[in-house]
Parts: C-alpha cells; structure tokens; sequence
C-alpha cells in the first residue's frame, strides 16, 4: 500500500467516529496493538527530542525500504507513534521524504492535542524523515 493509501484509510477511520473521545480510544486501541520495542533499542540515541514524553524510535533499512519500531512510556503518544508507524513503515525513503503527511491536520489530531504532544507528533514525523534521508544518501 502506498503512503497516500494509508493515509486515506486513517481518514476514513477517524472520520467515522463523530466524537473525539471514541477518537482518542481508538489511538490507545493503536498503542495496545503496538509490539514494545526492544530493551537493547531504548537508548538515548533512539530518543526522540522534543517530545514531553519518552518516545524511542529504531529504524532500519531492510531491501529498499525503512522498517520502524517505537514505544513511548505514554499511552496516548504510544498510539500516535503507532499510526505514524502504521503510515511510514515498509515504505521507501523517497516514499517517506516527499510524504505530505496532511491526514495528521485532515483527521483533526494536532488540534486535539496540547501543544507539547502537538509538538512531540512533528518532533516524531521529523526524525522518521530524518532517517529517510539518511537512508537514501546511502543508497
């Protein structure tokens, strides 16, 4: 699937539900269904700056595309990092580099969020397009 495809899945998602706590409870939904990372990946190179919440990401890049883990030790930010691994994972850099990322505004997220986890989301989708391009100038 492409990054524009899940996106608009998300959308669909969240769009069906009319009111933004049954929204939030599908985000800790997300959390709940996320695999926790490895001990040996949570180390402070894996730690998101910016984030009011401990968040780890570990990507790796396995034949052409970008495989991602995270955890968080928040239940709401696990859930957020969930989608936007849902979104970026086994895709390729390019893929990821020229994503536009507009189902976060489309599905009402970064409003219904504090300004730090709002903050702590762009922090996230900033290092998974940090690695992207890390990746590709190896390629």
């Amino acid at each position: 699937m492409t990054i524009q495809q899940i996106e608009q899945d998300i959308i669909d998602e969240f769009s069906a539900l009319d009111d933004w706590m049954d929204r939030y409870a599908l985000l800790i939904d997300m959390a709940n269904e996320l695999p926790h990372l490895d001990e040996r990946y949570k180390t402070d190179n894996n730690l998101i700056d910016g984030c009011q919440s401990r968040v780890w990401l570990q990507a790796d890049y396995v034949d052409g595309k970008i495989q991602l883990q995270a955890d968080s030790d928040a239940i709401l930010v696990r859930g957020i990092v969930a989608l936007l691994i849902r979104v970026f994972n086994d895709q390729s850099a390019e893929d990821i580099i020229n994503a536009d990322i507009s189902f976060i505004d489309a599905i009402g997220l970064r409003e219904h969020l504090s300004p730090t986890r709002s903050n702590g989301l762009l922090a996230m989708v900033k290092q998974i397009k940090l690695y992207a391009l890390a990746f590709k100038s190896k390629e």
